[in-house]
């Protein structure tokens, strides 16, 4: 099935609730990094997902089977593989390098679009995903930018592996409900966190305590406060992504990942809000660029199918 009409505005506010969802879910992500580990909150997590979907399908009617199985289960693989990639990078990496390497999406969106899949790629599109990356450099730091040793590489592979699985939720599986990904994104998750957790069993590794410890834990004993974020993670996450989901099968990827953006203004609104923590001059600044990037690709449908742009 071929992909539909661009509708880039509701692609727009689909990525903000989104943003705000999963903003406010992953502050939390440092209570339960604080006690249970990588693999057995991505392995609960996605069993939780699971269930609460498979609810919903029953009292919705809808449709969990794949069109194409092996599309959907290639897209799940890789959009699973980059999560584990961020989450785990988290161990061993300052959290503004992680996140600065995985907004690196855009930038390979616009790449793979134009090489792989031959779309247009209008100059309007290359200044809006630069400034918006510039934006995100400014709201994480310079420190966003330190780092030359082959483990600092791993965020923007992340990036790399997010930027692919976003352009194949419309290249791949334009005939796939968002329902269907979801069950495979969560599915995939849940055996990404079995497989960690069944070799850390077979091969123990030395554990530190709280946070630090998060990679390398294997299961543990849960307890209310980690089943409980956990299922606030599993619940926000599902409505959050079935939203991320929609926006890119409703717009061009390249054009929706740059409103991904708003992901960093909206963790930096709830991390004042529950810990307190005050942005710099430096950091509103760069949001200010992140917004500017988003209203130029939401503004520039007009121009990017103008004549001139189609022969590019």
């Amino acid at each position: 099935m071929p992909p539909t009409k661009d509708r880039t505005l509701l692609a727009a506010g689909a990525i903000l609730v989104y943003a705000f969802i999963i903003g406010f879910a992953d502050n939390f992500v440092r209570v339960i990094a604080a006690e249970a580990g990588l693999w057995q909150f991505h392995a609960v997590r996605g069993a939780m997902a699971l269930a609460l979907l498979g609810a919903a399908a029953l009292v919705l009617g809808l449709r969990l089977r794949p069109v194409h199985m092996r599309a959907v289960a290639a897209r799940s693989a890789i959009h699973g593989a980059s999560m584990i990639i961020y989450f785990g990078a988290l161990a061993f990496l300052p959290v503004a390098q992680v996140a600065a390497g995985l907004f690196t999406a855009p930038i390979f969106v616009l790449l793979i679009s134009g090489f792989a899949y031959g779309h247009p790629i209008g100059p309007l599109r290359v200044a809006a995903v630069i400034i918006g990356f510039l934006g995100v450099i400014l709201v994480l730091g310079p420190e966003a930018l330190g780092g030359e040793s082959l483990a600092a590489l791993l965020p923007v592979l992340a990036g790399a592996l997010y930027a692919l699985g976003n352009i194949a939720t419309r290249e791949w599986c334009a005939a796939e409900t968002a329902e269907t990904l979801l069950a495979g994104f969560f599915g995939m998750l849940c055996l990404l966190g079995l497989a960690g957790l069944g070799l850390l069993a077979l091969v123990p590794v030395p554990v530190p305590d709280g946070a630090d410890g998060f990679l390398q834990r294997g299961w543990v004993s849960p307890s209310g406060i980690f089943l409980f974020w956990t299922f606030v993670q599993a619940a926000g996450s599902l409505f959050a992504v079935g939203m991320m989901i929609r926006a890119y099968k409703m717009a061009d990827a390249a054009k929706v990942s740059v409103f991904e953006y708003m992901i960093l203004p909206a963790s930096a609104f709830w991390g004042w809000m529950l810990w307190s923590d005050v942005l710099t001059p430096l950091a509103g600044a760069g949001m200010v660029l992140i917004a500017v990037a988003g209203g130029m690709l939401a503004l520039g449908d007009r121009y990017d199918r103008s004549p001139t742009a189609s022969r590019q």
